[in-house]
């Protein structure tokens, strides 16, 4: 926040004119008037501008009584704090020309805001707000009225609480003020007191203190090092610059060697200066109070040689008035552009919450809309690979995710291609065993296909289990993305949550036992035959046989060694099968068999990749609709009937929207209306 010394440059003319014209005052509390205004008397401690400062200061009060601050919008104020007997509540009771309570230990246990209003009738008016209510009270009993009012906020003991209480005092005399009194600051808790009383009241501060439009008035004891105060460690922790803290000086005339030197020295920074003043003693009236302060500035040998601009409580409620003028203007078209933005944000919220459904059709209706549009997304992500709903949600993006499973189901299939583990070792020995199981009478080196189909089997059934555990996998994913999309649609009526839930269940369970099925015949289709049109098979077999030959010729030990290399086994060692027979049919059914396994396993995973495809469109375009409408409307649902009924969560939502929306407007009017006034009557 800049220095509220520094409005004028940042503020517009017309506006720093009003400000300007609100400050035409000197310590005395004379008013200057401009040419063609009545004069007014001046009131005993400051003048006080009701037709220029009091519709700034009852627009401010306005707001900060329709609590526009639990709307995240924060007023300027006036945020008074100070070290406990550190003379505060004397300041305070100077200010407004009346009695606080007093006693030991803490006497103010809630934030008291106090409204002071200068008024021409001589009777006064005092009244306190709390708990929703309004206490009428008077000079003679307002402590006690004080008092009671906070053991019912705060309780009968001596704890405190950060629920507030407003005091106005409408009465001749008073500047135009509006400040927020908070506990003060102690260290050891006395008998009756939490443990924590020290945090508890550090945490009340802060949070007024904290706001940059607060202004801090920090009031220091004149017999105290000004940088051992609490409240001065409290407001540097926020306001490191000073720039909007105002330091009261009490009990000048009980401590004055060294004040000039504390307040002209200024070692603490504060920003916006500092102001001594003399308490009121014993039976004194403020009139007698105010005599005797000036008495003393003027003459004490210490006290006389301070700047006028800096003592008595005159100019401190001159300073406090111009400030508070001069806060309330600079923050009043912030204030306006965040209760249009917050109303704005509200009404758009409101709109966004499900429409409140009165009969059945209506009901149906919404249900229709809101199941076209769970189905539209998740065409979106599982059909179309778009995945703008869910930019930063991986598991959502549908497509990517199936690719990755598949990829994965084609690796594990790819790595059963040898169910042997390793071809090299025991090459060919299954081969002859089943040739020599399956032999008949007939001519020699006719293949028996019924050797072929049983090694097929037998490699068929190795990989069988994967297929399974694929659709496993892919069918539970898809069931956690459906749900996650419906209910997401579905979030405004929880009602619907429930039968959704059940139908898409029942749906995927016989998607994913339908792919079991699927599954089941494939398998028995690679074990039951063997085909293939594709030209690949006969090219890899011609050269793998190409190779049969050499391998003969090392078998039969009239090559180097025994070993021979062959593409997609590497270097085999082929000593063992020397002097056997059937080697060359058991050679002729191993390449075969390795040529066509090659297309079976590819082949799984394409027919695989189909149905799933085929099986997911389905789902998507035509199964999901009818089984949740069955689901929702069938003999025994009931779910559009109490869709009516409106959720606790959506139907506490809408009222609270409707409750901020009704004070941010009352907010806009209010502010409304003194913007108008700030451009008609200080232009």
């Amino acid at each position: 926040m800049a220095s509220v010394t520094r409005v004028k440059e940042e503020t517009s003319p017309t506006v720093m004119h009003s400000v300007q014209k609100m400050s035409l005052l000197n310590i005395s509390g004379e008013h200057y008037e401009e040419e063609g205004e009545e004069e007014r008397p001046p009131a005993p401690i400051v003048a006080s501008y009701n037709d220029r400062i009091r519709p700034l200061l009852d627009t401010v009060d306005r707001l900060r009584h329709l609590k526009i601050m639990q709307e995240g919008i924060q007023l300027p104020t006036i945020v008074v704090v100070g070290d406990q007997s550190s003379g505060k509540s004397s300041v305070l009771e100077s200010l407004a020309g009346i009695s606080l309570p007093r006693g030991q230990g803490i006497c103010t246990r809630v934030p008291l805001i106090m409204r002071l209003q200068n008024h021409s009738n001589p009777v006064p008016e005092l009244f306190l707000e709390f708990n929703g209510k309004i206490v009428p009270t008077d000079e003679k009993h307002i402590a006690d009225a004080i008092n009671l009012a906070t053991e019912e906020i705060a309780g009968t003991g001596k704890g405190i609480s950060n629920n507030p209480l407003t005091l106005v005092v409408k009465k001749m005399a008073v500047p135009d003020l509006t400040m927020v009194d908070l506990p003060g600051i102690t260290r050891v808790p006395v008998h009756g007191q939490p443990e924590d009383i020290y945090e508890q009241i550090s945490k009340i501060i802060m949070e007024f203190i904290t706001p940059e439009e607060s202004i801090i008035l920090n009031v220091l004891s004149a017999s105290v090092d000004f940088s051992t105060c609490e409240s001065i460690r409290m407001s540097q922790r926020v306001d490191k610059s000073g720039q909007r803290t105002l330091a009261v000086v009490t009990k000048a005339d009980k401590s004055p060697e060294g004040l000039l030197e504390k307040v002209t020295a200024d070692d603490v920074n504060i920003g916006l200066g500092y102001v001594c003043v003399r308490n009121r003693i014993g039976d004194e009236t403020y009139e007698e109070a105010r005599e005797e302060e000036a008495k003393l500035f003027e003459t004490n040998p210490q006290l006389s040689k301070i700047n006028k601009s800096m003592v008595g409580i005159p100019v401190l409620a001159e300073k406090l008035v111009k400030i508070q003028a001069t806060i309330i203007v600079k923050c009043l078209p912030e204030i306006v552009s965040k209760i249009n933005n917050k109303l704005s944000a509200n009404i758009e919220d409101l709109n966004k919450l499900p429409k409140h459904l009165n009969s059945v059709a209506e009901a149906m209706t919404t249900f229709m809309h809101i199941l076209g549009s769970a189905k539209e997304s998740l065409r979106k992500i599982i059909l179309q690979g778009e995945f703008d709903e869910y930019p930063d949600s991986k598991e959502m993006h549908c497509t990517a995710r199936l690719a990755e499973m598949l990829n994965q189901y084609s690796t594990d299939l790819q790595s059963k291609k040898y169910v042997d583990n390793d071809p090299r070792k025991n090459f060919l020995l299954d081969e002859m065993k089943v040739l020599e199981e399956t032999k008949s009478i007939g001519l020699p080196h006719f293949l028996p296909r019924a050797a072929f189909l049983s090694l097929l089997q037998q490699k068929v059934a190795d990989v069988s289990m994967i297929p399974f555990q694929f659709v496993d996998k892919i069918w539970s994913y898809l069931e956690d993305v459906v749900v996650s999309v419906l209910l997401q649609h579905c979030d405004s009526y929880p009602q619907l949550l429930s039968c959704t839930r059940r139908a898409v269940k029942n749906l995927i369970d016989k998607k994913h036992q339908q792919s079991i099925e699927w599954v089941k015949d494939m398998v028995e289709m690679e074990k039951l035959t063997d085909y293939t049109c594709n030209p690949e098979y006969m090219a890899s077999c011609n050269k793998l046989m190409s190779r049969q030959e050499e391998f003969l010729k090392i078998v039969n030990g009239l090559g180097t060694s025994w070993n021979i290399q062959i593409d997609g086994f590497g270097l085999i060692n082929v000593g063992h099968l020397h002097g056997k027979g059937s080697v060359v049919d058991a050679f002729d059914v191993k390449m075969r068999m390795t040529a066509y396994w090659d297309i079976v396993l590819r082949r799984m995973v394409d027919n695989m990749a189909l149905h799933l495809t085929f099986s997911i469109q389905n789902l998507v375009k035509k199964e999901m609709q009818t089984d949740i409408i069955d689901e929702l409307i069938g003999p025994q649902g009931n779910t559009l009937e109490r869709m009516l009924e409106e959720s606790p969560s959506v139907a506490e939502k809408r009222k609270k929207l409707e409750k901020s929306i009704k004070l941010l407007k009352e907010s806009k009017n209010a502010v409304a209306n003194i913007m108008d006034r700030v451009v008609d009557n200080f232009d």
